[in-house]
């Protein structure tokens, strides 16, 4: 594979991007800071395909990343692959408002095809590629320049080893035929509304016990607030307010600004300063939050009751399961709040649709619906299924070994 010298131009840059506009595929990686800043510093992009790589440095001098930038969201041509992406896509939608697309994970794509839920990038390469990457570089400071050849190395092999992998892992999910499992977690990743900053929504980031509308109204307005002066200012929001510290005034407002002094959380200085005057007039503004907007009602574990309970053990026992005899990651299938839900009465779900209810959805309604027995047979766990009246069909589910059914169900019952 050829390597390139870092790319510090537009011209190099342009170049770059034509000849990989004529690829199938990308892989794309980008190093940044965000430990000081509201949105996170783009230093250094990393871009491959199966015949050449390259590292981009978007702080040189008069460079221009419109190139870039329409390979990554104009050109439906390509496909973008990334390694849990999700960072690397935000960064993009800040600097165009739009996502790459189409788009590629390779950390949700073991999730259809392993027990891994979320595989690291090094272990990834590890299991793939058989060698261990050299970390030493990892927590470097990218906005430094200029970058040392070790750095360069280090960030252009993130996208070099993923441009190996990634024809592996398609050949595999082709094979197993569960590409079409991961469109709809794809999409996820690619929605811009995932990405879209809007302050009219932070609030729903921060937990607040209760649903009083006047303490939700309030913290709405502060949250709101807290998102403009750290943009303004551009620095962490955590930096103006921390979460629970603003929970804490959203539902115990102080009455003056004198009391700001007393909250847990705030410097002194804010019994006097502008910044201090600026909350009170948004906590004194504030109104309560419209029933439109309230949260719903947590449902969790409050239906179930006690034999409820128990059939949601069941059901998250024969996840593990099926997972096992399967090789998928549970979290690709199905979360403990959709196994309670189905355990409570609650028929529409997304397991019960589609491929999840090919794979798993089906046994488990047949659980639920006292159409299935879990027994031990020989040592080994067994699963015998009824038929409508009550007989049991003669097949059986593949055993689990005595330690599994331990493990399984200890698991289970967390």
């Amino acid at each position: 594979m050829k390597i390139h010298d870092l790319i510090t131009t537009t011209e190099a840059l342009a170049d770059l991007c034509e000849r990989l506009a004529k690829s199938d595929f990308v892989t794309v990686d980008t190093e940044f800071m965000r430990e000081n800043t509201y949105y996170p510093e783009l230093c250094l992009v990393q871009i491959a395909n199966d015949v050449e790589a390259a590292a981009i440095d978007p702080m040189a001098d008069g460079i221009d990343l419109a190139p870039l930038l329409e390979l990554m969201c104009d050109n439906e041509d390509v496909l973008k692959v990334f390694h849990a992406g999700g960072q690397d896509v935000e960064i993009i939608y800040n600097l165009t408002g739009k996502t790459p697309h189409p788009i590629f994970d390779t950390q949700i794509a073991m999730m259809a095809i392993s027990q891994s839920e979320q595989i690291g990038y090094s272990n990834l390469v590890e299991s793939w590629l058989g060698f261990t990457v050299d970390k030493g570089a990892r927590f470097t400071d990218w906005g430094r320049r200029p970058l040392t050849d070790r750095q360069i190395e280090y960030a252009i092999g993130d996208v070099t080893h993923l441009s190996k992998i990634f024809p592996m892992m398609l050949k595999k999910l082709i094979k197993t035929g569960r590409g079409m499992w991961l469109n709809a977690e794809m999409e996820k990743l690619a929605d811009p509304a995932n990405y879209r900053n809007d302050a009219d929504l932070a609030w729903k980031r921060i937990r607040q016990a209760g649903r009083n509308p006047q303490v939700l109204g309030r913290l709405k307005s502060i949250a709101a607030w807290r998102e403009g002066e750290a943009q303004h200012k551009n620095i962490p929001r955590g930096r103006i307010m921390r979460d629970e510290t603003l929970a804490d005034v959203a539902g115990h407002p102080p009455k003056k600004q004198a009391d700001l002094a007393k909250v847990r959380g705030l410097s002194n200085s804010w019994k006097d300063n502008d910044i201090g005057k600026r909350l009170m007039n948004v906590i004194e503004n504030a109104e309560a939050l419209p029933k439109d907007e309230m949260p719903e009602k947590a449902t969790r574990g409050a239906p179930l009751g006690k034999e409820g309970a128990l059939v949601a053990d069941l059901l998250k026992l024969l996840l593990k399961i099926r997972c096992r005899e399967i090789d998928i990651a549970s979290r690709l299938l199905t979360k403990s709040d959709e196994l309670e839900a189905l355990a409570a009465g609650i028929r529409k779900l997304p397991i019960l649709e589609g491929w999840r209810y090919d794979v798993f959805g089906k046994e488990a309604l047949e659980l639920v619906e006292g159409r299935m027995a879990f027994a031990v047979k020989d040592g080994k766990l067994t699963m015998t299924h009824f038929d409508t009246d009550g007989v049991a069909e003669a097949s059986e589910d593949q055993a689990q070994p005595d330690d599994d059914v331990n493990d399984a169900g200890q698991q289970a019952a967390e």
